[in-house]
């Protein structure tokens, strides 16, 4: 069994406006998780937790194999962590932070932080405040790689870059967990980044998990079929359908657990199947989103 790096087990919290509601989730050596949700879903609570930045209300964290946030200087320091709006100092140079971070921390590979700051293209001796918003996120992350953790935490990295940097980006987390023995959770609301990267999928909304798999799972249960019927014909809803939308004879059927036999479901029912299509994360996760939020409107 793979080692567990992350673990939820039904925590929550509350704000005055806001709740997090027993949220489980598990991140094992080797995998990087997307954690995906909209704006105010949950996403920046949980990594704040996690990050013991803020202290649950209520269930158990544990990170590296420490309890959070009782042991959380034991875990840090396995534990690098870049948001958008990470600070830097702004008239030092990016050679004085590196200096910096390496007295700091025994674990910081010079070699690879170099390399790193050829791949970013990135110059050691220019102030921080001189760099564009693309350069102070790689810089970040820089710094943060180059120590080696086993962990790496990432709070919406991509926001605000241009195509070029989240590709590069994104090629360097894909780059760490070739080491299996490290793991990363991505926050964001880009799931054209999610599905690039991640091996894992967590969807989140208005404070709760509202699904969890590995993205190939994901990508092969969700379809939408075109139908072709009678007018006025009532459909068939096998277990799994989510949605149906109907013009005339003509309807759209989303479904979260397609099999074959789906097909022949509706034929036997003398409903004529048109074309059967794949979804794509970003509409997997729409749908998603939408369904919990009628069912917990009903």
């Amino acid at each position: 069994m793979s080692e567990c790096v992350v673990e939820f087990n039904g925590v929550h919290k509350t704000y005055r406006f806001f709740e997090l509601r027993d949220v489980n989730l598990r991140l094992e050596a080797g995998q990087i998780m997307g954690l995906v949700g909209p704006n105010g879903a949950g996403k920046s609570t949980t990594i704040r937790i996690l990050m013991a930045l803020v202290q649950q209300d209520g269930g158990t964290v544990r990170v590296l194999g420490h309890s959070m946030p009782d042991d959380q200087a034991a875990a840090k320091r396995g534990v690098g962590f870049v948001s958008e709006d990470m600070g830097l100092y702004g008239g030092e140079t990016l050679a004085w932070h590196m200096h910096f971070i390496a007295r700091v921390y025994p674990s910081w590979d010079p070699d690879y932080a170099r390399l790193l700051q050829r791949r970013f293209n990135l110059r050691p001796e220019q102030p921080i405040k001189g760099l564009s918003h693309g350069e102070r996120v790689k810089a970040a992350l820089l710094l943060v790689l180059a120590r080696r953790p086993r962990l790496l935490v990432l709070d919406e990295p991509t926001t605000g870059l241009d195509p070029v940097a989240r590709h590069e980006v994104l090629a360097e987390l894909m780059d760490v967990v070739r080491d299996e023995r490290r793991a990363i959770l991505f926050s964001s609301h880009n799931t054209q980044d999610i599905e690039q990267v991640s091996d894992v999928i967590t969807f989140i909304d208005r404070g709760r998990i509202i699904d969890a798999s590995d993205k190939e799972t994901f990508l092969d249960r969700w379809r939408r079929l075109h139908l072709e019927s009678r007018a006025g014909m009532a459909l068939p809803q096998p277990a799994g359908v989510i949605d149906t939308t109907t013009s005339g004879r003509i309807a759209v059927v989303t479904t979260n657990a397609y099999t074959p036999d789906l097909e022949g479901i509706y034929e036997r029912a003398g409903v004529t199947v048109r074309a059967v299509q794949r979804l794509t994360l970003e509409e997997i996760f729409v749908a998603n989103v939408m369904n919990n939020r009628k069912e917990h409107a009903e």
